[in-house]
């Protein structure tokens, strides 16, 4: 490519800098120069448009109290655990905080495209199986970097992954019904390659306090672009709610079958009269206070009038009969 000269000379810049220096040349003349812009890496992903995190967090939450149920009907064991936020980091710097030998598994999530990744840490493997076996759920410490899985514990691995997709396939039901396949395993993260080192991935660490030594963790990492699909369904089914599912119609018939047992105190004032607090203090047995009868008499119910009612008796008591209904007052109400 040949070269091409510049379109200003060094002697013309520098006159143009110091007219602008001394105000003679006008500036911001130009088209839009009230616009506000901002930066943007076309070779990135925008992860604030898309997945909506505080919803995934809701889904976790489920997920929790659904695994630790079933952890404890297959090995014997209820773990402690605690999630952390879902977080949205790029696929190399999560890959960075790894350290081998780790139980990675690589699972396809149908009817969502791509692969994810869980990631058992060996603490968990271990803890559960001396649980299993009738133990006190203790760890061994850190494994050599070489270190393979023997079959009874992959075994227990196995388990541990049942009871993780059954789970999650329970807590992500109500937004869109996910299965589970299990793809291949390995124990160095390097060689678990479901996306590329930039791409972005929704990670959720899940920590178990299994040992007295500390605890170990559950990684689900599933690519950003995974969960693209069904993003509108995070906001509406999880965020909100329409108010029309099954179990909400439940939950307000039995709310308000509820609300009818409630037991509640209701009072009846004849009359009201004012007095000052010399009268009052006045007062003797056998006094009598006049006052006007009112047609009918006030139900209270915390001091807030329901009813007009009329004086009655019924057999050997005393009995109210119910004239009418009345709404609360503007001062009751406040």
């Amino acid at each position: 490519m040949a070269d091409t000269a510049p379109l200003l000379s060094p002697e013309e810049l520098a006159a143009l800098s110091a007219a602008v220096d001394s105000g003679s040349l006008a500036v911001d003349t130009g088209y839009n120069t009230d616009a506000s812009v901002r930066k943007h890496d076309l070779t990135s992903e925008d992860s604030s448009l898309g997945i909506n995190v505080m919803s995934l967090d809701m889904i976790n939450e489920r997920f929790i109290r659904l695994f630790r149920l079933g952890m404890l009907e297959v090995l014997r064991t209820s773990p402690r655990i605690n999630p952390t936020r879902a977080q949205i980091v790029r696929f190399g710097d999560y890959l960075k905080d790894l350290r081998a030998p780790l139980s990675v598994n690589i699972v396809r999530m149908s009817p969502l495209r791509g692969y994810a990744m869980v990631v058992i840490e060996p603490t968990v493997v271990f803890s559960s199986l001396d649980s299993f076996f009738g133990g006190f759920g203790r760890g061994v410490g850190q494994l050599p970097p070489g270190r393979l899985f023997t079959p009874t514990e992959t075994r227990i691995i196995k388990i541990i992954l049942q009871v993780f997709f059954r789970s999650f396939k329970e807590a992500w039901a109500p937004i869109t019904p996910v299965e589970f396949e299990h793809v291949s395993s390995e124990i160095n993260p390097q060689f678990a390659q479901i996306a590329d080192e930039n791409d972005l991935v929704v990670l959720t660490r899940f920590e178990s306090e299994v040992t007295a030594q500390g605890a170990g963790f559950v990684d689900m990492v599933i690519p950003y672009v995974a969960l693209k699909p069904v993003r509108d369904l995070l906001r509406s089914r999880v965020q909100t709610g329409d108010g029309d599912e099954e179990s909400d119609k439940v939950w307000h018939q039995q709310l308000a079958e509820a609300t009818r047992d409630a037991a509640l105190e209701l009072q009846v004032m004849l009359g009201k009269l004012e007095i000052s607090l010399q009268q009052l203090q006045s007062m003797q047995p056998g006094d009598v206070l006049p006052f006007k009868k009112s047609e009918h008499a006030r139900a209270m119910i915390r001091d807030i009038p329901v009813f007009d009612v009329e004086i009655g008796a019924l057999g050997s008591q005393v009995a109210i009969k119910i004239a009418g209904s009345v709404g609360p007052s503007p001062m009751a109400s406040k």
